[in-house]
């Protein structure tokens, strides 16, 4: 999801609680997101409807992305919950247009 060109991105990564996320999202979004389970499961925890979309995306500097990140076993075919000691965890993802103050390339 970063741009080509150059070797540097200046990435903002900041945990996100499921109420946090949802917020986040409240105004609209593009979902990337292609496992149709997976978008169940992320649509049921932040009550919004996550869309299927197998989209690539590239962030252009000044855009931020939520991330849903599952961790546990694969997702059986079907799931409609999670796993036992599974769990997504949400980020707040920034591309930053500027590198920080101690990049020395």
């Amino acid at each position: 999801m970063l741009p080509q060109g150059g070797t540097f991105h200046n990435l903002g990564v900041f945990p996100l609680s499921p109420q946090e996320a949802a917020q986040h999202l409240s105004g609209g979004f593009l979902s990337a997101v292609g496992h149709a389970d997976t978008a169940r499961l992320i649509g049921s925890q932040l009550g919004v409807e996550v869309p299927v979309n197998r989209a690539s995306v590239v962030l252009e500097p000044g855009d931020c992305v939520v991330v849903a990140q599952y961790l546990g076993p694969r997702l059986p075919e079907g799931a409609t919950s999670l796993p036992d000691g599974a769990e997504i965890r949400y980020f707040l993802v920034r591309l930053y247009a500027h590198y920080p103050e101690d990049y020395d390339g």
